[in-house]
Order: structure tokens, then sequence, then C-alpha cells
């Protein structure tokens, strides 16, 4: 069973959406969206690139953790994964979201 997008409304009135796994863990946090429209075209570019190892940046943080984003084909970053204790912890979700993304289901969480 694939994972789940959930789409959000912050306080300012913008739109987000979470990528979880099966066991309800955030694996992929996008950027801010203006519309629930553009958050579900970020939806569908993780879809589409979540399933390429190449799209993926590994990276490190200030602080020494790594991390990863997702970036579509224009190179624009499309996600964001938590910070990570190991290398190893960060390649595990690099795997998740690429096996998650492709077939997860959409819940909007934004209708009452």
């Amino acid at each position: 069973m694939p994972g789940k997008f959930e789409i959000k409304k912050a306080k300012n009135g913008q739109f987000h959406f979470n990528l979880k796994a099966t066991n309800g863990q955030v694996i992929l946090t996008s950027e801010m969206y203006t519309t629930k429209r553009s958050a579900k075209n970020g939806i569908a570019s993780v879809m589409k690139n979540g399933a390429e190892d190449g799209q993926f940046a590994r990276l490190e943080s200030k602080s020494k953790k790594p991390y990863f984003t997702l970036k579509a084909k224009n190179h624009q970053v499309i996600g964001q994964s938590e910070m990570y204790e190991t290398e190893k912890a960060r390649e595990n979700g690099i795997k998740s979201v690429m096996k998650n993304a492709p077939g997860a289901k959409i819940e909007d969480l934004t209708i009452a």
C-alpha cells in the first residue's frame, strides 16, 4: 500500500503538502503555494520525479545533519525531508519517497 499526500492550509492562507509513508511518518514536505491548484501541481511533480534517484539532492545542514531535497526536471525544489541523524537514515528516507510517491493517494485536509 502506497503512502499519501496531505494538503493543508497554513494560517497565512497558503497551501502546502506532506507526503506520508504507510506508517504515518512525514517523509517529504513541500514549499508554500498561493493556491490549492499549485499545491496539486506540486504533488503531481513529486509523483513524477519522486521515482527517480537522480532528482534527489543529498545535502547536509549547517549543524551537519543529513537531509535531502527533491527537484523537478527544471531544478526547482519541490520538497524537502526532515533532518536525519545518519546518511543511512537519509538514504532510507529517499527510498521511502521513491516507493510511496508514485501511487500515493491525495487527502485534502482543507475541506471542512
